[in-house]
This record gives C-alpha cells, structure tokens and sequence, in this order.
C-alpha cells in the first residue's frame, strides 16, 4: 500500500502545507514535527521556486522570502532526513517543474524515494506532459499526485482512472489563497471522479476555517490547507510553530466533525 494511503484510513484527512525555509529549516522543521503531533494526516512540503505561477501572494512572499534566506534544494532534502529519523507521517514535495528540472529528473526523485518522500505534486505540469516524469516516479515508487481544477471538465474522468496517492481537487479558478466563500460545484467534480477511481480525493485553494474544513471533509477525504499557515508564519517567524501547532487541532476537529 501506497504510505499516502495511511493519511486517510482512519477517517477523513487534514493536510497542511508549508513553505519550506520561511523564515529557516529549524523553524519548519518544528512545525513540521508539531502539525504531526497535533493532528495532520500528511504534510506537504513545499520546495521554494522563483516563479511559483499557481501561488497567491501569501505564499509568493513565502517563497520569496526563504529564497533571499540561501535555501537550496538540498538543504531541505538533509531537513527531511533529520525528520524521518522519528517521524512516519506521510510527506509529499509541492514544487514545479522546473525545480525538478533544473535539479536532475533522476536525481531529484530518486533522492525522494532515499529520504522518505512519498508524493510529488507539480500544479504546473500538464496531465498530457506528466510522462516526463511518470516513468522516474513509477521506478522509484513515488506518487505523482494529480490535480484536477473546475476548468478540467471532460478530462476529470481520464485525469482520475490514472490518479496516484490521491487525487488533489482545486476549489477554485485562481491561485492559492485564503477564501471567504467557496462556490464551484465540487460535488459535480467529485461524483465523475468517485464513478472513474477509489483513489481518495482532498479539496485545497481557500481552505482556512475549520467550517470550511467541516464542509469540504464532508463532500471528499480531506481538506488541504496551505495560506492560512503561512499566515501564522509571516506573522510570528521562529514562535509559529506553536500557533501552527493550535491552529492543526481546530482543523482536524473540524474535518473530522459531523
């Protein structure tokens, strides 16, 4: 079994997101370890990138600033290492393609495998261009999680009979960010993919209540939060990890309520 399929076997799943670097690796590092404590059922590590396209500004400006900060590739491949000497929680990378690229096809995914990542998410590689690295994947056994968005429509089908881990399903057209209202026809979207896969699906983009998290649990198997995290970390730096550790429970209460 797929270790991504552990975050949703004992009920619905709470999945944070955080920007690696932003403020340092020992603060995400101490978030990490407190979102696992406190609730999170898989955490997605996001790899810091220069043009990150599906980003709202929150997390562009995470991104901008763990970059200035000198994080490197690397850098969070040795954090990952240091987590995985305790921590069995499911972890997958968020990043873009050209990060892999740049890096080494080969050399980036293998090195995944080596430390424990199970999962690659890349909101800017097309499905019909997703065998540029589906091969690296399949040999070095991790996933490449798909997204399907509202604009999917005749390709959901086709998108979800071949999903690995889990399906990641966008709330909304536009980047990520904090939402106060979430108003595509999820249900739609996720009946298709119900009808094509038993992958389990996880609803992110504008998630940060745990009302939000309630309702977007009750029509799939899971809510994805990223924006309202990094919030915590803008606004506090090195001491987020104990407001990140708070705001995890009330989410996962949240998802996980009827």
């Amino acid at each position: 079994m797929s270790n991504i399929r552990k975050a949703f076997e004992n009920g619905k799943a709470f999945i944070p997101f955080i920007t690696c670097g932003d403020p340092d690796l020992k603060t995400t590092e101490a978030a990490v370890r407190i979102m696992a404590e406190r609730g999170a059922d898989l955490i997605e590590l996001g790899i810091p990138f220069s043009d990150p396209t599906a980003e709202g500004p929150v997390i562009q400006e995470a991104n901008l600033r763990a970059l200035t900060g000198g994080i490197k590739t690397d850098h969070i491949f040795d954090m990952v290492r240091s987590l995985r000497k305790d921590l069995t929680i499911p972890m997958v990378f968020m990043t873009y393609a050209n990060v892999v690229f740049s890096y080494g096809a080969e050399k980036f995914i293998s090195t995944c495998q080596e430390i424990g990542i199970d999962g690659l998410i890349l909101p800017d590689l097309p499905y019909e261009e997703k065998e540029e690295f589906l091969p690296l994947c399949h040999q070095y056994d991790v996933n490449l999680i798909s997204l399907i968005a509202p604009t999917s429509e005749d390709r959901i089908s086709m998108i979800a009979r071949e999903a690995e881990g889990f399906l990641y399903i966008v709330s909304s057209l536009g980047v990520t960010g904090t939402r106060s209202k979430i108003t595509t026809d999820l249900e739609s979207i996720i009946k298709v993919v119900r009808e094509n896969t038993d992958i389990p699906c996880a609803i992110g983009f504008g998630i940060s209540t745990p009302e939000q998290a309630q309702k977007m649990a009750g029509i799939s198997d899971g809510a994805i939060v990223g924006s309202a995290i990094i919030k915590l970390l803008a606004k506090y730096g090195e001491k987020a990890p104990e407001y990140i550790g708070e705001y995890t429970e009330s989410m996962k209460k949240g998802v996980m309520e009827r």
